[in-house]
């Protein structure tokens, strides 16, 4: 997909992982959660082609530079018995923001959503980010305020009891 012909949106490839995970740093460094990047560009890489493929990711290179992303998977939803995906992370570079890259990410993804004849497309947005409210607002989202997200993240612990 091309957006003022400098725009280009396409899947991720293998050579995309170095510069996709500095993009998941720099949404950290916006998120305030820096300290939480555990991961790896490895990983990462493995996470997206290798044998168990868990997520997929878009990426938006604007003026031939990579400048923001989507990250998502595939989830289900049992009331429609349809599958739906879930983004996880949707980020543009500061500098390159209210260019539409956010927009046609978010309508890229739409469009793969109806492609695989999902039932809804999901994400979460953290309650001080206005901006982003706004945007997914304006874009026609549901913020729902009626349902919290559930995290383990010691799973030897939890699998314990």
């Amino acid at each position: 997909m091309t957006f003022d012909n400098e725009l280009i949106l396409r899947f991720a490839e293998p050579a995309d992982c170095t510069v996709l995970f500095e993009l998941i740093q720099a949404l950290a460094e916006y998120e305030k959660l820096s300290h939480a990047v555990t991961g790896n560009a490895q990983s990462l890489k493995e996470h997206l082609f290798g044998s168990n493929k868990y997520i997929e990711a878009i990426l938006a290179e604007y003026a031939g530079q990579a400048v923001g992303f989507a990250l998502f998977f595939h989830n289900y939803s049992t009331f429609l018995t349809k599958p739906g995906i879930y983004l996880e992370d949707l980020f543009v570079l500061p500098k390159y923001r209210r260019k539409g890259i956010a927009k046609a990410l978010l309508t890229k993804l739409a469009q793969i959503a109806v492609q695989r004849n999902c039932g809804r497309l999901e994400w979460s947005v953290l309650d001080w980010n206005e901006p982003a409210i706004a945007f997914y607002r304006s874009m026609g989202a549901s913020i729902l305020d009626d349902w919290r997200i559930c995290r383990v993240t010691e799973l030897g612990e939890w699998e314990r009891g």
